[in-house]
């Protein structure tokens, strides 16, 4: 992928088919969609390529156990069939992974067993692995660190993992290479209507402050949690249709959950599950759904999910947890589809909602990162029938996505780019340079944040590295000195709100 070309062809091109604003799960694999089917594609993102809720998530690709107990079979049912989908499509990224819950009380274990052993029927042909009840011992021996006081056996199932930047970023080159122009940090800034339709956008390059018009016959909202705002730069009157909550995660040390195991609570106080993972040499426990009243860019933690998720932790595992073990702690923000009758965030449904309003705006919002293929899918269907393109079948079932082949290579013509970035974590200075080139990296954050995942894993080595990240991105954008110096302050700004404090 490379920015200026991507601008080039927005400033040079006649007028587009699908418009998609929107860089997370949902605009990519829509934009993705559309470009596959043949429909001249565009998508423009505010910020980087899932800067947002996509870059925050659980890192799961799943079904949902927890929708069992609300009855939503079919809901279900079609996650899991997407997540065996991610799982053919982008081998790379998506691995399986297994989960054990822990047992405390004998009738749990039968309980838990026959509601895993629906959801692995559920799956059907594209079952992960094979569920069943296990020991006190085996529990003890695959959850070394579990709470043994009172421990009744257990039960194991399979689920799937991924790192969610790295795929979205995955969907952008793939989208690229099937003919879309993608840029990011480039914003929407109005709507352009002929006769109340909607016939594109104007949209600022927000390095340069450029504005350009892009000609669409069809515009597509996927914007996640700032929805509203784009369908009140539509219509100023619009009603709004999301509702918010934060999903809160903390990051620890390997040694809080040694092993290839992951441990899994199916219900916990505030109605969610709570998971204890492996994730990329470090620990990831999560998450919360606390409902927000304000729709943030960098989202902070509240203090009771801080307590909840350390309190709920401490009563699994024998290790306790102090403020001081988390090594990073990350917020994310859900986008949820309003019903004014669910007691809770946790009891809205997570299936996703297409509208169409009277100017041509297709909006599609709610869903989650397993099921972003369907949405996608659903999306283009409903855009392409709006605007009066031919109709083309979805080819994304089937459709390999782009495995970012290339670093060693790099490395091996330049062994300097070996070099780590720092001392705990296994990045190198190749990944920076490669990102700038092919990934459109623009900035330390876009790098330590998305393209790495050192942000999230380790704060506080983040900032002590952000100075090499800095230099190499300069040299690599042909950025002065009065740039890397900007961009160390910003950085070190930002990640202070994802060290917690003791």
């Amino acid at each position: 992928m490379n920015r200026a070309e991507s601008l080039s062809r927005l400033a040079t091109e006649a007028k587009w088919d699908v418009l998609v604003i929107g860089g997370g799960a949902t605009g990519l694999g829509t934009a993705l969609d559309a470009a596959a089917r043949g429909y001249r594609t565009v998508l423009v993102e505010q910020g980087d390529f899932a800067k947002g809720t996509s870059s925050r998530s659980t890192k799961l690709a799943h079904g949902g156990v927890r929708y069992l107990r609300s009855g939503q079979i079919g809901f279900v049912r079609g996650a899991l069939r997407e997540r065996g989908l991610m799982e053919h499509n982008a081998p790379h990224l998506v691995h399986r992974r297994a989960f054990v819950i822990p047992v405390y009380r004998g009738i749990d274990r039968f309980f838990f067993g026959f509601g895993l052993k629906a959801y692995e029927w559920l799956s059907g042909s594209r079952s992960f692995g094979r569920s069943r009840t296990v020991s006190t011992e085996e529990t003890r021996r695959l959850l070394p660190t579990v709470r043994t006081e009172g421990l009744r056996g257990g039960v194991i199932y399979f689920d799937g993992q991924f790192d969610d930047a790295r795929f979205a970023l995955a969907l952008a080159q793939t989208a690229t290479h099937r003919g879309a122009a993608v840029v990011n940090y480039t914003a929407v800034q109005r709507f352009v209507k002929s006769d109340g339709r909607i016939t594109g956008a104007v949209v600022e390059d927000l390095e340069t402050g450029n504005q350009l018009t892009i000609d669409a016959r069809v515009v597509v909202n996927a914007t996640g949690v700032f929805t509203d705002g784009i369908r009140r730069l539509d219509d100023s009157a619009a009603e709004p249709m999301l509702t918010v909550s934060s999903g809160v995660h903390l990051v620890l040390d390997r040694r809080f959950l040694p092993g290839d195991h992951a441990l899994m609570v199916p219900k916990t106080s505030d109605g969610r599950v709570f998971f204890a993972l492996p994730w990329q040499g470090s620990v990831l426990i999560g998450t919360t759904d606390e409902p927000r009243d304000a729709v943030e860019t960098e989202p902070k933690p509240l203090a009771k999910e801080i307590e909840f998720l350390l309190g709920t932790a401490s009563a699994y595992l024998e290790k306790r947890i102090a403020r001081s073990d988390v090594r990073s702690v990350y917020v994310g923000l859900r986008a949820l589809v309003r019903n004014d009758k669910a007691h809770s965030t946790s009891a809205l449904s997570r299936d996703h909602t297409i509208v169409v309003s009277p100017s041509g705006l297709v909006t599609v919002t709610g869903g989650k990162w397993t099921t972003y293929r369907q949405m996608a899918e659903d999306t283009v269907d409903r855009a392409a029938a709006s605007a009066g393109l031919p109709f083309q079948p979805s080819p994304t079932k089937s459709l390999r996505l782009h495995d970012g082949a290339g670093l060693e290579e790099l490395i091996r013509a330049n062994p300097n780019l070996a070099a780590r970035l720092h001392d705990r974590l296994p990045h190198v200075a190749g990944e920076v340079v490669w990102a700038a080139r092919h990934e459109m990296a623009r900035t330390v954050e876009d790098i330590l944040a998305r393209r790495t995942r050192i942000l999230f894993l380790d704060a506080r080595a983040a900032v002590e590295c952000a100075p090499a990240v800095a230099s190499l991105l300069a040299l690599e954008l042909g950025r002065p000195p009065a740039w890397e110096e900007q961009q160390l302050r910003e950085f070190t700004v930002l990640a202070k709100g994802y060290i917690l404090d003791a």
